[in-house]
């Protein structure tokens, strides 16, 4: 079978021929249909030695929908010929949150060598990829591998990262979603399913606000020197409640600061690297609150395929064969995509 690849640290994936594996006691083998791009492969990709505990080789790709191919003689309740999307995030599962399906926030996060599905263990972006447990599964029925791959990251995590914030999205509230890109413009679907909020969404690129606009936000507006002042207009001169940075650099990060309403929400999803001042008196508003979501729990995924599947989300993607794996990573490292590419096994 076909699998793109990490050789090693500080080279670059290669797409390789590797032996099919076979599934052993609770193991699930699924021949995948679709697996989804996101900018944490290309930190993975970038990472220098020893900057991530993960070990090389191992195949990328963590956003995963597939048919099951193979099961182990300790599965029960999946079988072979059965739809699913992958569930990503693996932890220890002995812990008492893995216990619970939050494996994103497993205790033992820091002593494991992986943090799921094509990060440090084989993902994906492959034409077969061994999932260690049935638990990780959730049925998709019918519903399309290409739209639902994508929902385990760039749905899951901005599900998750609303909830963390649903209590400050009742009625009259407002929401800044700064970057539209994968993540970004299922938050906007996601606010406007399920929370009365106004949404502004905030990019750089026109497309991008075109992409939220399709999505439902109430304002869109590019970014400029003024962006900060037309955001608080739009939340009647206070400050938006919430704001999810879907960027995470030092520029958005500013601009959430200097947007937000006292005892709002700064919710940083986004891995740009960029910092915020925590500090009296700072940047941050008073009462202001930071949180740092990482992708989302067991039950969140299944609630977010329910949304998937029902027709309230629907994911922007650019199809790519497995074969131009190449082509698709660069055009995300360039900023090119609308929405999330996908690799479809050609």
């Amino acid at each position: 079978m076909r699998a793109l690849r990490l050789p090693d640290w500080g080279l670059l994936p290669v797409l390789t021929d590797v032996e099919r594996p076979a599934p052993r006691d609770g193991e699930v083998l699924l021949r995948v249909e679709a697996a989804g791009l996101c900018h944490s492969d290309l930190h993975v990709i970038d990472a220098s030695p020893g900057g991530l505990p993960f070990r090389a080789p191992f195949t990328l790709g963590h956003e995963i929908a597939g048919r099951v191919a193979a099961v182990g003689p300790a599965v029960a309740g999946i079988a072979p010929g059965d739809r699913v999307a992958v569930y990503g995030p693996w932890g220890c599962g002995e812990c008492r949150r893995c216990s619970a399906g939050r494996d994103n926030y497993c205790d033992r996060r820091s002593e494991l060598p992986w943090a799921g599905a094509g990060l440090g263990l084989d993902g994906g972006m492959a034409d077969y990829v061994l999932v260690p447990s049935a638990r990780h599964l959730e049925p998709i029925g019918e519903f399309d591998a290409v739209q639902a791959a994508p929902l385990t990251d760039a749905g899951l995590t901005s599900y998750h990262a609303i909830q963390r914030c649903r209590p400050a999205l009742g009625e009259g509230s407002t929401v800044a979603v700064i970057g539209v890109g994968g993540l970004g413009h299922l938050a906007i679907q996601i606010l406007r399913t399920l929370t009365p909020s106004r949404v502004l969404a905030v990019d750089v690129r026109e497309e991008a606000l075109a992409l939220a606009d399709r999505c439902g936000a109430h304002l869109s507006t590019r970014v400029s020197g003024d962006t900060g002042r037309v955001l608080r207009a739009a939340s009647g001169g206070y400050g938006v409640d919430v704001v999810l940075d879907f960027a995470g650099t030092d520029a958005t990060l500013d601009l959430a600061a200097r947007s937000l309403r006292a005892d709002g929400e700064l919710v940083v999803v986004g891995s740009g690297g960029g910092r915020v001042s925590v500090r009296k008196p700072g940047p941050l508003p008073q009462g202001g609150r930071v949180s740092l979501p990482f992708w989302g729990t067991r039950p969140e995924l299944t609630e977010v395929i329910s949304l998937g599947r029902s027709g309230a989300l629907h994911v922007e993607v650019e199809r790519f064969p497995l074969s131009a794996a190449h082509e698709a990573l660069a055009r995300l490292r360039a900023g090119q995509l609308k929405g999330r590419a996908v690799l479809v096994p050609d």
